[in-house]
């Protein structure tokens, strides 16, 4: 797992906008419930996905850079080879920081993301974090 406690809580309480990559409709997908976690405990959710539906109240935009305002983090639920262009579009929409989810892993996407200057987590689920958190 990559991100130590340090950077977990500080991605936690500071970013209050996440964009959810992979979030629509489907509440069997995990996507849809870290979402509804998230809100319960005051973050705004910007679903991401090539539909661009509205979940749970929020309006979903098909791409990253679609989205007309600031993002703090970039929650990524797509494969694994997929998710080191989300971190790069993360990078270029001046996103505080990424958050790769359980499973999702891409060390280089990782290294490249922490030296662009963005906290990162990766192969972690903030749904589980949040509540450590006290």
């Amino acid at each position: 797992m990559y991100g130590d406690q340090e950077t977990i809580r500080k991605i936690l309480t500071t970013g209050n906008t996440w964009a959810i990559v992979g979030l629509s409709t489907n509440e069997r997908r995990a996507a849809y419930g870290v979402a509804d976690v998230l809100q319960r405990y005051g973050k705004r959710i910007v679903p991401v996905h090539p539909r661009a539906e509205t979940v749970h109240g929020e309006q979903g935009y098909p791409t990253l850079d679609s989205i007309p305002f600031k993002i703090d983090v970039v929650d990524v639920f797509v494969n694994s080879h997929l998710a080191g262009d989300i971190a790069h579009q993360a990078v270029a929409i001046g996103a505080k920081a990424v958050w790769f989810q359980l499973g999702v892993i891409d060390q280089d996407a990782y290294h490249r993301t922490r030296t662009a200057g963005l906290d990162m987590v990766m192969d972690r689920c903030p749904a589980i974090e949040i509540p450590r958190l006290g």
